[in-house]
């Protein structure tokens, strides 16, 4: 039986102030957890899980060597999940080092500015894997990307691509950087990128001016309809796929 401390502990990470304080997030869902146990770039400290998970695994003959893992009942589960309908297995995992920005050249990366919402920010990180893009850079502003929705929202790309944080002007232009703005050159005239930096901007607002500035190409997606604007997670995919296949 999980100890109320246990329960508080889990809850806590929620937060982003306790996630930075004890270093550590929570990822939950089968598909979620099983990419992370598959790729291991991140490290588990440990499992919750129901025994149908743990004997799926065959986790009672061989356990992780080394992974805790509590066996826990569906109430528990609920009791430590943020999901509606919890899924079998939560993980409590370490969040990886801050580090400086890597290598961009020969390669595209996707840099994000003030994405608010956490399943918009996990929905793009797994768009980026989909294209096999590795780095995703957030501004300061940006959503946690390890807020568990948008752990969840990556669908275990989070295992994958990684997250970078840092303010978007210091880019600099070693790479070719693409803005996508209204008032830019239509997309589907533009060749295909093999290295550079795609810049996104806040679903409400766009890219702000000074980030602007650091492009060295604008670029739009051509309206047809009537719509007057397009998630940014959606619109990330667009021109992921325009600029990238």
């Amino acid at each position: 039986m999980l100890s109320r401390a246990q329960i508080k502990y889990i809850h806590s990470l929620r937060m982003k102030k306790y996630r930075q304080k004890y270093s550590r997030f929570v990822a939950e869902g089968v598909k979620v957890v099983e990419e992370l146990l598959r790729e291991r770039n991140i490290v588990i400290d440990t499992l919750y899980a129901t025994a149908p998970w743990c004997d799926s695994k065959g986790l009672s003959d061989k356990p992780f060597s080394d992974i805790t893992v509590v066996r826990i009942n569906e109430q528990e589960l609920h009791q430590i999940s943020v999901a509606e309908a919890p899924q079998q297995v939560i993980a409590v995992c370490q969040l990886p080092e801050k580090s400086h920005l890597p290598d961009l050249s020969g390669k595209v990366s996707l840099a994000l500015e003030t994405i608010q919402d956490p399943g918009n920010l996990g929905t793009i990180i797994r768009i980026a894997d989909w294209f096999g893009i590795e780095n995703v850079i957030c501004s300061p502003n940006c959503v946690d990307a390890f807020n568990p929705k948008c752990i969840q929202a990556t669908m275990g790309s989070i295992a994958r691509v990684k997250i970078t944080e840092m303010a978007l002007e210091k880019l600099g232009r070693k790479v070719p950087i693409y803005a996508a703005s209204l008032s830019g050159k239509d997309i589907s005239t533009c060749k295909q990128v093999q290295e550079g930096i795609i810049l996104i901007g806040n679903e409400g607002h766009g890219l702000s001016e000074k980030v602007l500035q650091i492009a060295t190409h604008c670029i739009t997606i051509p309206k047809i309809g009537k719509a007057e604007s397009l998630n940014v997670a959606v619109a990330t995919g667009i021109i992921c796929d325009r600029l990238i296949l």
